[in-house]
């Protein structure tokens, strides 16, 4: 063999060694490409939404009510009643009717001060009971100007009139409260009903 033949020989082995070691090495998994996210768009900032002042209730006109009429008064003639007593000597000059009785006969009086003094006056039943009928000039419009007198009695023995509900210096009328007792039609008038009293009379008692 000449010396091309051995430099032939040596290069065939020495690729056959380079082969050998280019196979023999532990051969590397191929490296995944990493697949780039999608880019977003950037954020937008969050839009403020205006804020306005409260809104204030729409103010209604004030509702305009028609006036209103005062009830009507019914204008009426004028009666009025009330008990006369003869108070006992055990009360007598005290304001109280214990043991007290009816006087029959007594006589009471309506005088009115109006434009022109109005009178009338009643006399008592047994039970002590009167009611008068004021003139038919005065009605229930202007009774403040009434007032009640205890006058006279038939009793000699019990005639001083007492101060009791103003039967001496003169009673102010009361209305009747209850509306169905309120009114009483006398000789198909209407007359509404006042309350004066209860009177009496003071007795003459012994020393």
């Amino acid at each position: 063999m000449g010396f091309i033949g051995k430099s032939v020989l040596l290069t065939l082995i020495a690729l056959c060694c380079f082969i050998s070691s280019v196979f023999s090495t532990t051969a590397q998994p191929p490296m995944k490409l990493i697949t780039p996210l999608p880019s977003l768009p950037p954020a937008k900032a969050p839009i403020k939404v205006p804020t306005l002042p409260p809104a204030k209730a729409p103010i209604k006109p004030p509702v305009v009510l028609p006036p209103v009429s005062p009830p009507k008064f019914n204008r009426t003639l004028v009666a009025v009643r009330g008990v006369v007593f003869c108070k006992t000597c055990k009360y007598a000059g005290i304001n109280n009717l214990q043991g007290a009785k009816p006087v029959k006969g007594a006589v009471v009086r309506l005088l009115c001060k109006n434009k022109k003094n109005a009178t009338s006056e009643a006399t008592t039943d047994k039970n002590g009971y009167f009611l008068l009928y004021a003139p038919k000039t005065v009605t229930n419009y202007a009774i403040k100007n009434c007032r009640a007198y205890l006058v006279k009695s038939p009793d000699a023995k019990c005639s001083k009139v007492s101060k009791l509900h103003g039967g001496y210096l003169g009673s102010f009328l009361k209305p009747v409260v209850k509306p169905e007792n309120a009114t009483i039609i006398f000789n198909k008038l209407k007359y509404s009903l006042f309350n004066v009293g209860p009177f009496a009379f003071e007795p003459v008692c012994p020393k």
